[in-house]
């Protein structure tokens, strides 16, 4: 629901109330007062202002409340209700993200691999929000984040929990089958015409029970396509440690990616092998595969506007009798 002025240059009008409100002592201050020659005055001294007269202009500022109340109904306000009707099909994605500890690594501005790529996620989910997509995370073991959705705001909030394996305590490793494996798990009972997994490491498989080639041809025979990603620049990059003082310091470590198998896994579902040794060739990488892989939705937008301005004229309705009655009795002048 919102809110709208249908015609809301007219509320300018507004701008001449103030001046209407201070006519009455402008006038005062221009006109010449009147003279009356009377022989004592102090029987009009002393008699003092009534409260007739201190409150005379409240009927002025009833007035001019009516009629902005009046200049705010003409310019039609609006409440509005909008409502989408979605035609065609979405794709439905599987994220599958490396959180072991070698994504600690400095070589990705202006934090370490893994804050990069949540990023960069976060933004490619942000772009699809008719696409059901799940979160898979994988170090040692695969983990299902979050289960395909299309709630992004619930798997942007997931996505931003998500830590280095060496942060949750739990065993350090890249288990690439597995995160695949499972991500292929998340979408086989998928309905949806175009199934992707986007497997995002910077290692080498060195843990889990399922080889990377075997859970592809796994993906390959649901008909799942897999982009993969390999993330780290090549020669030793910067990695945070901390020594046996508990103190954190920065050491050099060579870079490992198995860019083969990586390739291996794309060609055999069809799909694509990208690197990415930067941020901005990251971001780069994911806004390819969203040009790639495009949703067939048509949405047609409805809106139903309510107008509020009864809400306003009867009350000002309200406001000028109750002046006019006023005026013809409590305040009434004797002429």
């Amino acid at each position: 629901m919102f809110f709208r002025f249908e015609s809301p240059w007219l509320l300018g009008l507004l701008l001449l109330l103030p001046v209407l409100a201070a006519w009455p002592l402008l006038a005062k201050a221009w006109s010449r007062p009147s003279g009356l020659r009377y022989a004592d005055v102090k029987l009009a001294v002393s008699s003092g202002r009534s409260w007739r007269v201190a409150l005379r202009p409240v009927l002025n500022g009833l007035r001019i409340l009516a009629l902005a109340l009046v200049i705010i109904a003409v310019a039609r306000p609006q409440t509005g209700h909008a409502r989408e009707i979605i035609k065609g099909e979405g794709v439905d994605i599987a994220l599958a993200l490396d959180i072991s500890g070698s994504m600690a690594s400095l070589d990705f501005q202006p934090d370490n691999r893994l804050e990069a790529a949540k990023r960069v996620i976060g933004d490619f989910v942000q772009r699809r929000p008719y696409d059901q997509i799940g979160l898979v995370v994988f170090a040692s073991n695969a983990f299902n984040q979050s289960p395909p959705t299309t709630d992004h705001d619930v798997l942007q909030r997931l996505l931003d929990r998500t830590e280095l394996a060496t942060d949750l305590g739990i065993d350090d490793g890249t288990a690439i089958g597995m995160g695949l494996a499972n991500a292929g798990n998340m979408l086989k009972d998928s309905d949806a015409n175009s199934r992707v997994i986007i497997l995002l490491t910077d290692g080498v498989n060195n843990s889990g029970e399922i080889d990377p080639l075997t859970a592809a041809q796994a993906a390959e025979a649901l008909g799942i396509k897999v982009y993969t990603i390999g993330m780290g620049r090549t020669g030793e990059v910067p990695v945070p440690m901390v020594d046996a003082f508990g103190r954190e310091q920065v050491v050099y470590q060579q870079s490992e990616l198995d860019e083969a198998t990586l390739q291996e896994i794309a060609d055999i579902t069809g799909g694509r092998y990208f690197r990415a040794e930067d941020t901005a060739g990251l971001k780069e990488i994911y806004e390819e595969i969203d040009s790639l892989e495009k949703s067939q939705i048509e949405v047609e937008r409805f809106t139903r506007y309510q107008e509020l301005m009864a809400w306003l004229l009867v009350p000002a309705l309200g406001l000028v009798a109750s002046e006019m009655a006023l005026r013809k009795t409590i305040f009434r002048k004797l002429p």
